[in-house]
């Protein structure tokens, strides 16, 4: 009996702790509510309550965190797109359907639930990207679509873009950039966000899209490869430069805005870092890439520029020949443009990212310095050719031309073979 009375007596305790909690709950949200910037600075150890999220440190952030503070907002919540840069090396590419991780849209997710800027049911989300970028390819203008937590009392689904936005209907908002941008890996940042109508889409509201592909100019014939860059130029089907996908996939027709190569910089280096711009409304799979490798072949003097014409007559060359594609490190998703659209950050905002990409700038030409002092050093060391290495350097394989080479099932061949 003695454990029965002792047991009862725990429970009742517990739930006058609970009622407190649940009174403490309500102060607290009262609180937030009428709090019109949504900052709160707690007496005694430094603690900042900041556009919904805490900062500082003390017993009491972890206590508002165990009573679940951010899910006592109002819910209350705004369509915004976000314009993000990502280094690619690590990832497996930009969206996370292909269950490997890392993706760069996993990690993106992982911090918004980190900081509760999302709610509810993915698909209430309406997200959307602008691109799907491969694995190991880079970008400095992604762009995704959401609804994310407001501070505003109503939810806003009607946004207008921010040239066109209030004052009142700025002032107070959660500072998406830098809430993000705390929790996000090294190589992961949002540079800006900006308020959306519903009706916007990142992937089919964008007018157009622009891909840099950075190289070593090196023996290649720049001139012969500006030539062929330009026949790209207008609308043709570029089913003979991209990965086909017959089964989602039905028509290859794309627009090449522009494709410029460029010197990276004004250096007199005899070895000039170079760049491939490319603007385009849409791109295929790995259209990019393929169309860059065919180019290295006619810089290279192996293939003449008039195999872009061939490639792209696909009544002349109804299947694609088989070619590496190039590199994906070097590919640079640059901007994704749209009407009206104006990404914008705080101050100060602005100013920790910059400070965050000098330093990364800052740390990989430090990792460059030390391989380029290893090779200067290399030249210390002296060859004995009385030393055998057993290795016997192999003879390059001679160039198969590209339309001598085996090919792929056309697009034809592909549906018959899906449908059968």
């Amino acid at each position: 009996m003695d454990l029965v009375a002792t047991l009862q007596s725990e429970l009742e305790t517990l739930r006058s702790r609970m009622k407190e909690l649940e009174s403490e709950n309500a102060k607290l949200s009262a609180q937030l509510s009428n709090c019109s910037c949504q900052e709160t600075k707690e007496k005694g150890n430094g603690s900042v309550l900041k556009n919904g999220v805490l900062e500082g440190h003390g017993k009491k952030k972890n206590k508002l965190r165990d009573l679940g503070y951010g899910a006592m907002m109002h819910h209350s919540k705004r369509y915004v797109a976000l314009k993000v840069m990502y280094f690619g090396l690590r990832f497996y590419g930009f969206a996370s359907e292909a269950q490997m991780d890392p993706t760069v849209e996993g990690e993106i997710f992982k911090a918004l639930e980190r900081t509760r800027l999302i709610f509810g049911d993915k698909k209430e989300l309406q997200y959307s990207r602008c691109g799907r970028t491969d694995k190991g390819v880079s970008s400095v203008g992604q762009v995704i679509a959401l609804f994310l937590r407001s501070n505003h009392r109503e939810s806003r689904g009607d946004n207008k873009y921010p040239g066109e936005n209030s004052i009142e209907e700025s002032c107070g908002e959660i500072d998406y950039v830098r809430v993000l941008n705390r929790v996000l890996p090294n190589d992961i940042r949002i540079m800006g966000w900006s308020p959306i109508p519903v009706g916007f889409s990142a992937r089919f509201s964008c007018l157009s899209r622009v891909y840099k592909y950075f190289f070593w100019q090196g023996n290649l014939n720049i001139t012969a490869m500006q030539t062929a860059a330009e026949k790209f130029l207008g609308e043709h089907d570029f089913r003979n430069f991209c990965k086909m996908d017959a089964d989602n996939v039905h028509n290859y027709l794309r627009h090449i805005i522009s494709f410029e190569i460029l010197p990276f910089n004004e250096s007199d280096k005899a070895d000039q870092l170079m760049i491939m711009k490319i603007k385009g409304s849409a791109f295929l799979w790995h259209q990019v890439r393929c169309m860059v490798a065919v180019l290295f072949l006619i810089g290279q003097g192996l293939e003449s520029p008039n195999v872009i014409d061939l490639l792209l007559d696909i009544e002349r060359t109804p299947r694609k020949p088989q070619f590496p594609m190039a590199p994906e490190i070097p590919l640079v998703l640059q901007s994704c443009e749209f009407e009206g659209l104006k990404f914008i950050c705080s101050s100060d905002t602005k100013q920790s990212l910059n400070e965050h990409l000098e330093w990364e700038c800052r740390s990989y030409k430090l990792q460059s310095a030390i391989f380029h002092e290893a090779l200067l050093n290399s030249s210390c060391i002296e060859i004995d050719n009385n030393i055998s290495s057993n290795y016997t350097k192999k003879k390059g394989a001679s160039h198969i031309p590209l339309l001598s080479r085996p090919t792929e099932p056309s697009y034809e061949e592909r549906r018959k073979k899906s449908d059968a």
